[in-house]
């Protein structure tokens, strides 16, 4: 039997790579008058819902997903939970 997961993915710039809309973002803050914000970073938030047999599994088709599709690894880090859904898929 698999098991379904569900995956929250976390993409963001890598730290030496210029970020345009969080300086645009971080001056629209400060013009309203927040002079605390140092620093805005934009990102990507995606949700996946898989089946897999087991969390290994899950994980190492998440990193090809992610390496492969949602993040560009020359640019962007990515990082990911993992978390079981209480129902089991039957496998047919």
């Amino acid at each position: 039997m698999t098991q379904k997961y569900s995956a929250q993915i976390y993409v963001t710039l890598r730290p030496s790579v210029l970020d345009p809309a969080g300086v645009a973002v971080r001056s629209g803050i400060q013009q309203m008058g927040y002079d605390n914000v140092e620093q805005v970073r934009i990102g990507k938030y995606i949700e996946v819902t898989l089946n897999a047999n087991s969390e290994d599994e899950a994980k190492t088709e998440l990193d090809r997903i992610c390496d492969l599709l949602l993040a560009n690894p020359v640019i962007e880090t990515y990082r990911f939970d993992l978390t079981p859904v209480s129902e089991e898929v039957k496998t047919t």
